[in-house]
């Protein structure tokens, strides 16, 4: 029996044929675009979508797939897309919502997965809160998959989690007839676990399952509370996997239990939060595992599928596997023992003054590579772009708590550096085979700060803490960019109607939230409104969740804040994004150069200060690097000998998302979804393809 190309490691150098490409290296052997020529490239085709929301920001941030010259892909509104990738010529399009995404808060989708066994070619992806399968030639529902054609992952989570949010952003993984799924889970106090299951890819039904919050009897399950399993959330796979079919492992990156930022609920190490896993795919049963963050209280997911190298170590070539972390460390481990093939040391850390929380003692640090960022916020590296800009980060920066990695969250603010989003992220890193690993980074600070949720909190206060907060923060300004939008005078400018048909079903980016009573919701949209009575205290001021019961948190975040200047750029020095190579064999930096530019500064004169950026890198046999992902909106290739600029060209929106390479009657092209939407950008709708002249 012949398998799925990306299943059997199948050899086509024309195609890139799952996600990130094969064994997520983000690396393809074509060699026609070289360093030489690249300077030559031109637009060959660009394919609109026609769905942007650019009220709402929406985004694309798809990798594409490219098999026997077809390309499949999604977009900003979730329909599941067929190309010609030689013109752009649509060939189907399938829409899971029918015309209805607004109704599912389904939020993005980073691409699609591919799977053939003869004639029976499938397209498997998710939507919302389903799985579907529809047949790669015509876009048509495969009737035999589940229920006509999809199912939902709600179930079979060996736990009842009622309406709690579930999704996926990331492309499965396929071994044989198996997919593996990822999810998306809430952060917050209420939230589904995020166990990982493997499904028949013909029939749609369950075949294994790994409980990464483990089960009473199951190796971890001393390292919770004993009634974690029933009420702890998270610890789920959203970033995507890797696997190696050689060996049979799929390798599973893991994030952080919820609530993200406050661990009373959930004291102890956390098992299988924060980890790298290595399962049996064909069986789900755990072969090794390394914890890379005890106990995380940093939203220190683990943000990217794992690159499969061979390295020198010793005089010795290993076969090993290398994750990307958002505090800018990369771990490199044995594929089969998990052997660290740098040493990592266990380095104390500061001790929680939170009551109730207990941060772990020590914490895995890497002693090689170095960190590809910046990991300190010292007062030597606040911004100098103006006095005034220079005063106000700098009066900031001492009413807070710093001094790298793993302080605690505090009452104060603390300084999380990377930010939440990186460091390393989930356009993940590109290794080519020389062994040399190329990852971008944002060097964004950001601040954590915890508010109580006391007694005297009524039921919709404690709701918006609970479910909204972190998103649209204590003065319901939501954030800077317009990704998270304000919610002040919300009810003047939607009726109660509406309000209460977005909290429940969600809208773009924001998840539902069918798991609050019509009574939570209600009052949740008396708190909005400024119309809701008085509530008596619950449970003291540490409260229980009134829907299911399961313990919420006496502490949360005060949202996700950005450590901005008074002109709106980061309160640190550049640079503020970067691109960097590292040797993996001896662990040390080769390059790093500044990523993305800000016109407004260059003119000042100004070198390159890097920018935020979303999205990664692909290499090529060729010595190109490309990468969209900044602010500016630019499209850019880079030699991988020296990180030189060598070409760049403007987007029509921002190129959010990892770029692919692919070649179809000798041709040889360069794909990448301009979705925009991040960073205050303008939204899109475009895939825009480059090549060399014909």
């Amino acid at each position: 029996m012949v398998l799925l190309a990306a299943a059997c490691g199948r050899s086509h150098a024309d195609e890139w044929p799952e996600y990130l490409g094969p064994g997520s290296s983000q690396y393809s052997p074509l060699d026609q675009i070289t360093r030489e020529n690249v300077h030559e490239l031109e637009v060959a085709w660009v394919y609109h979508t026609g769905d942007a929301d650019l009220e709402d920001r929406s985004q694309i941030q798809a990798n594409p797939i490219i098999v026997d010259g077809v390309l499949y892909a999604t977009s900003a509104q979730l329909k599941v897309f067929a190309l010609d990738a030689a013109t752009g010529e649509p060939r189907w399009t399938f829409d899971p919502f029918d015309g209805n995404y607004d109704l599912f808060g389904a939020g993005v989708n980073r691409g699609v997965t591919y799977w053939e066994d003869g004639d029976d070619r499938r397209i498997l992806f998710t939507g919302a809160s389903r799985l579907y399968a529809v047949d790669a030639d015509t876009g048509l529902p495969i009737e035999s998959f589940g229920d006509g054609g999809s199912i939902d992952f709600r179930e079979g989570l060996d736990r009842d989690i009622g309406e709690l949010f579930i999704a996926s952003n990331t492309p499965g993984v396929i071994y044989d007839d198996l997919l593996i799924l990822p999810t998306r889970v809430s952060e917050g106090a209420r939230s589904a676990p995020g166990h990982i299951r493997a499904y028949d890819v013909r029939t749609g039904e369950r075949v294994w399952i790994f409980h990464t919050i483990p089960h009473p009897g199951e190796f971890g399950y001393d390292t919770w509370p004993d009634d974690a399993w029933q009420s702890v959330g998270g610890a789920n796979n959203w970033a995507g996997m890797t696997v190696d079919h050689g060996r049979g492992i799929v390798y599973v990156p893991t994030g952080s239990a919820t609530p993200d930022f406050y661990g009373g609920a959930r004291l102890g190490t956390n098992l299988f939060a924060n980890t790298l896993l290595a399962l049996d795919a064909r069986t789900g049963e755990r072969i090794w595992h390394y914890q890379i963050v005890h106990h995380d209280l940093w939203d220190r997911d683990l943000p990217a599928p794992p690159n499969l190298v061979t390295v020198t170590h010793g005089g010795e070539p290993r076969e090993a596997v290398a994750q990307i972390t958002k505090s800018a460390h990369v771990f490199l481990f044995d594929r089969e023992t998990g052997e660290p093939l740098f040493p990592v040391e266990e380095q104390k850390v500061p001790a929680s003054d939170l009551p109730g929380e207990v941060a772990w003692p020590t914490q895995p640090v890497p002693t090689a590579p170095p960190p590809f960022s910046r990991q300190v916020f010292a007062e030597t590296d606040v911004t100098d772009l103006s006095p005034e800009a220079y005063a106000m980060a700098f009066e900031r920066l001492t009413r807070v708590r710093s001094g790298g990695q793993f302080v605690p969250p505090s009452r104060e603010g603390t300084i999380i550096l990377p930010g939440y989003d990186g460091g390393g992220e989930w356009g993940g890193a590109a290794v080519d085979p020389d062994g040399v690993m190329y990852v971008n980074a944002s060097e964004m600070p950001w601040i954590l700060t915890m508010v109580a949720l006391g007694a005297e909190q009524s039921l919709g206060e404690t709701i918006y803490a609970n479910e909204c907060l972190y998103c649209h923060g204590t003065n319901w300004q939501g954030d800077p960019l317009g990704v998270y939008p304000a919610l002040v005078d919300v009810s003047l400018r939607m009726s109660r109607q509406a309000i209460v048909g977005v909290v429940t079903n969600g809208a773009g980016l924001m998840p539902a939230h069918q798991h609050l009573s019509d009574d939570e919701i209600e009052a949740l949209v008396d708190y909005l409104s400024d119309t809701e009575d008085e509530v008596p205290p619950v449970n003291g001021g540490v409260k229980e969740t009134a829907a299911s019961g399961t313990p919420a948190t006496a502490y949360t975040s005060s949202g996700y804040i950005r450590f901005l200047d008074d002109n709106g750029h980061p309160a640190i020095k550049p640079p503020w994004g970067t691109l960097t190579a590292i040797d993996l064999h001896t662990g040390t930096i080769g390059w790093q150069v500044p990523l993305g530019e800000l016109d407004e500064l260059s003119e000042q004169g100004l070198l390159p200060t890097g920018t935020e950026n979303y999205g990664g890198p692909i290499v090529s046999a060729g010595g190109g690097l490309f990468i969209g992902a900044t602010k500016d909106e630019k499209f850019r290739a880079f030699s991988t000998d020296t990180g030189r600029l060598l070409w760049e060209i403007e987007l029509p929106a921002g190129g959010y998302a990892t770029p692919a390479t692919y070649a179809v009657d000798g041709r040889q092209y360069v794909v990448i979804a301009a979705g925009g939407g991040k960073m205050g950008t303008k939204s899109g709708d475009s895939y825009v393809a480059v090549a060399l002249p014909e």
